[in-house]
């Protein structure tokens, strides 16, 4: 059984250009120390709509991306995820069809908040337990049985203090790109959720930070 969490970023707030920048390296191997740290066996980088390129043995590193449609966002993870993705006009369903070309899974990500992908007829396979918000586990597990796909865990860290805090559980003789998605598909995962000192004084902190620069996109020109 692997322990790994299926996303996170390499930045405190995410780059409103969805481009790659000079931090990226720096904060995956942030998030790589802390890992070892909390035992996890692997790690996930989406970042919105670019791919970071970074390897390690311990925790092992998946590909991934989180992609902007729009209806909301799609966690794409495995061997070959796309290096980029432009504007926020995709449509779910091109996201899937494209994520299974490349052998990867695809993945409707924070169901609940801001998005719309899961009343989109596509060929998902899992939905998301989201780290910010592990309460909506009864909402997604209904989600997951009427559709027969899987539920997994991710944190949507982009604090060291935040990973892990909801992972995925992963039944396979080895942890790799290739085995991760196949447990995906064949419904060999399971959503897990630790508790860290850290989380009672940091996260409403960053949550308050979050919800002012949210409210301030909204309101102000990009």
């Amino acid at each position: 059984m692997y322990t790994v969490d299926l996303h996170l970023h390499t930045r405190p707030f995410h780059n409103p250009r969805g481009a790659p920048t000079a931090f990226d390296p720096y904060g995956a191997k942030l998030m790589a120390l802390t890992a070892r740290n909390r035992g996890l066996d692997g790690l996930a980088l989406t970042n919105h709509n670019y791919r970071v390129p970074y390897t390690s043995a311990d925790p092992v590193f998946i590909p991934g991306i989180e992609v902007t449609t729009r209806h909301g966002h799609v966690l794409v993870v495995g061997p070959d995820p796309p290096d980029r993705t432009y504007g926020d006009n995709h449509h779910p369903s091109d996201v899937v069809e494209d994520a299974h070309e490349r052998g990867c899974a695809a993945i409707i990500a924070h169901p609940f908040r801001d998005s719309t992908v899961m009343e989109v007829d596509a060929p998902f396979d899992a939905v998301e337990i989201n780290g910010k918000h592990p309460e909506r586990k009864p909402n997604i597990d209904r989600i997951a049985e009427e559709r027969g796909i899987s539920v997994v865990g991710g944190s949507d860290a982009h604090f060291p203090f935040e990973l892990g805090r909801v992972h995925t559980l992963v039944r396979a003789d080895e942890l790799t790109p290739e085995s991760l998605v196949a447990a995906i598909r064949d419904g060999r995962v399971e959503p897990g959720r630790r508790t860290y000192l850290t989380d009672r004084v940091l996260l409403p902190v960053y949550d308050a930070i979050h919800d002012v620069r949210e409210a301030a996109n909204r309101v102000l020109p990009n």
